[in-house]
């Protein structure tokens, strides 16, 4: 006897974030050397924009790495807040004798126009977006160390 075969299949999500366009037909007969063509219009598609952002981590210690948080979100007419994002990362420790101001460059977040939540027309970059961005940073490097614990720094 032999149990029933069963077979798992995980297949995997497929996105298609814009359909296929509508050819143009033509035709060009034998023995042309030029076709001149009125193919009508067409629309801007996926549009968007690039948000980068800047930020200035303020007296941070020698030799303690820094984890900082960026949380972007979208503010609507009534003032609910969308998310639209969150990065963190890792400064490195620097190496100077005091504390220092360390500036952190060049954050970017995407922006597609069809999460636009102030205006009505999501086929235009020309609409004003509301955007608040907030940071949380903390030292990751301490040197605080309780009295029955190790600890191993990385």
């Amino acid at each position: 006897m032999f149990p029933t075969p069963r077979v798992a299949v995980s297949c995997a999500i497929e996105v298609t974030p814009e359909p296929c366009p509508v050819p143009v037909e033509l035709m060009i007969d034998g023995c042309e050397d030029a076709v001149i063509l009125d193919a009508g219009s067409v629309m801007l598609s996926s549009l968007g924009r690039i948000l980068q952002l800047d930020v200035t981590v303020k007296n941070v210690c020698p030799n303690k790495r820094v984890a900082l948080a960026v949380i972007l979100t979208e503010v609507d007419q009534n003032g609910m807040e969308y998310s639209r994002g969150m990065k963190t990362m890792t400064l490195p420790a620097h190496t100077s004798d005091s504390c220092r101001d360390v500036l952190v460059k060049c954050i970017s977040f995407v922006l597609p126009e069809d999460l636009d939540v102030l205006s009505g027309n999501k086929d235009a970059i020309c609409n004003p977006r509301k955007l608040k961005v907030r940071f949380i940073a903390h030292n990751i490097d301490t040197d605080y160390r309780c009295c029955d614990t190790v600890i191993t720094l990385s």
